[in-house]
């Protein structure tokens, strides 16, 4: 892929401070992108990232937001476009998971994942509707699980995941008449600090994978880059899943 394909394009990577939403920020300013991350927690990761952003050459920081406040999840949006000037690319990456079987999630557990991993990513989408330029790009990242279950205890997430397939496909058909294009990437078992690769829980998520391996968040971004760019231009509405052949 053509490195600069990014070039003058601006982004918003929510929860980009770690994990998969990091190596997404840094992929897109390598490619020319001016990027702006959300963080909760870990300042020094988010500064750490934005560093890495203006070493690739390009125009970086970070937005201290709750994805489940309601105001910092649009307000979000609204900097990003203020600061960076314009806003062509949104990427939902913010989300949080908790695991457990149905009859031990206490409703504050419910709350918090559905006003994360759904209410955020609606009203980031809503507010990036007004600001996008045409042409722009609303990616979401989902979760494998919402096309294969691995095993137990995941309903909760799975089910808030899930709602963003129900979003992506008809504001695909709403924004499309600006060439807007919304897609939710899938991804499967990914080392990231959340779930290691060594970790206690790895060995079944590698055997229940096609490759018997985890995926980098590197190989995460390298799909979004692709959506974000021209070449994904006829790509819109759509799933996409990178998890190693879990699902196959």
């Amino acid at each position: 892929m053509n490195m600069s394909t990014l070039t003058g394009r601006t982004a918003l990577v929510t929860g980009g401070s770690r994990g998969i939403g990091a190596a997404i920020a840094l992929r897109l300013a390598r490619e020319g992108a001016d990027v702006a991350i959300t963080y909760v927690n870990g300042e020094a990761a988010a500064r750490e990232v934005t560093a890495k952003i203006e070493a690739a050459g390009q125009r970086g920081f970070a937005i201290r937001a709750d994805a489940a406040d309601a105001g910092d999840a649009a307000g979000a949006v609204e900097r990003a476009a203020d600061d960076l000037g314009r806003l062509d690319i949104l990427v939902n990456n913010a989300g949080i998971g908790v695991l457990g079987p149905i009859g031990d999630l206490a409703l504050s557990d419910i709350d918090r994942v559905l006003a994360v991993n759904v209410r955020s990513v609606f009203l980031a989408s809503q507010a990036a509707a007004g600001r996008l330029a045409d042409g722009g790009r609303i990616i979401s990242v989902g979760t494998a699980l919402t096309r294969y279950a691995g095993g137990t205890g995941s309903s909760l997430y799975a089910m808030s995941k899930a709602a963003l397939i129900g979003m992506t496909k008809p504001l695909a058909r709403e924004l499309a008449d600006r060439r807007i294009t919304v897609n939710v990437v899938h991804p499967g078992a990914v080392d990231t600090d959340m779930n290691p690769a060594d970790g206690p829980f790895a060995e079944p998520q590698k055997a229940a994978n096609a490759l018997t391996r985890f995926g980098a968040p590197d190989e995460v971004a390298s799909l979004v880059a692709y959506l974000a760019g021209e070449d994904a231009a006829f790509i819109t509405g759509s799933e996409l899943v990178v998890d190693g052949g879990h699902a196959a």
